[in-house]
């Protein structure tokens, strides 16, 4: 259903040295403005899904993350994640940062407005999803994007996305 690669880094004693900082945008942190928060829809048993506007609502929020970051960091990338977006910092520096300084970044970036899984940024979930792997919720490839594509990246009809058993 899902296959995730380990964000630590060990040494050859397999103790952790360091992890890739990575932020988490889903849909279901968006509060949408026809299907309401996360607890308005499973108040209504609908779950975790989501609809095209907040799908557009996370696209905006990861391109307006990306930019944000950029004034810190050089080496990043954006995954669609099969349902929203993941940014990965890539610079050194970031590697080492501790859970404290995570958590800082993490709290940072919310009291700006965006609606990141704080508990991934700081590190807490070591495991994020594999690019080019398959989402099983949804049925979506895990899809590496470069910024300049996100604007006008549509993952409902984007083939790049969508696996052979569906197309």
């Amino acid at each position: 259903e899902a296959v995730y690669y380990d964000r630590n880094v060990y040494d050859q004693k397999d103790r952790k040295t360091c992890q890739e900082l990575a932020f988490d945008l889903d849909p279901e942190n968006i509060t949408c403005p026809i299907h309401g928060s996360l607890a308005d829809k499973m108040k209504r048993g609908q779950g975790l899904s989501f609809c095209k506007v907040e799908l557009n609502m996370v696209k905006e929020q990861a391109l307006n993350l990306y930019e944000h970051l950029e004034k810190q960091f050089s080496q990043m990338r954006i995954v669609y994640s099969g349902r929203g977006f993941h940014i990965h910092v890539l610079d050194p520096e970031a590697f080492g940062f501790d859970t404290k300084k995570r958590l800082e970044i993490a709290r940072a970036v919310k009291k700006k407005g965006f609606s990141i899984d704080e508990w991934v940024t700081a590190g807490e979930m070591r495991l994020i999803r594999l690019p080019y792997s398959l989402h099983g919720m949804v049925s979506r490839i895990v899809l590496p994007l470069e910024k300049s594509e996100l604007e006008k990246f549509d993952p409902i009809h984007d083939e790049r996305c969508i696996p052979e058993f569906l197309r």
